[in-house]
């Protein structure tokens, strides 16, 4: 499911530390928002956590995808099992890259999705008990 390659264990000898983004925390709704699971991400958070590198989890809150309170819970529960996460980060959805993917000609998918406010954020802080 998740291999190390030589390159980057070489890498990791020399950090100090990882930003690590997980999209979702469900595999299934990873899947439909980024079109593939957050197996290997998790593995690597866990592989992180074996060799004892500090990580940063980052996690975007896209409001109705990314912030149900089941979910913020899960990430809560998996958090609770790394001993190297440093710092949580929740950011706020915005669109300020949709013109990227104007200029490549694709669809933003992201179209109808109104930003996080600082009261979706503190919320699931709330939930992460973070901050």
């Amino acid at each position: 499911m998740f291999d190390i390659t030589p390159e980057i264990e070489k890498v990791l000898k020399y950090t100090d530390l990882v930003l690590l983004d997980i999209k979702h925390i469900d595999p299934d709704k990873c899947k439909e928002l980024v079109g593939f699971s957050n197996e290997k991400e998790l593995a690597f958070a866990q592989y992180l956590n074996k060799k004892n590198i500090p990580v940063w989890i980052r996690q975007v809150l896209v409001p109705g995808i990314t912030d149900a309170e089941e979910d913020l819970i899960k990430l809560k529960k998996f958090l609770q099992t790394l001993n190297n996460v440093k710092k949580v980060e929740i950011l706020p959805y915005h669109s300020l890259g949709k013109y990227k993917w104007e200029s490549i000609g694709a669809q933003y998918e992201l179209e109808d999705i109104p930003y996080a406010t600082v009261e979706d954020v503190k919320r699931a802080k709330n939930i992460l008990e973070i901050e």
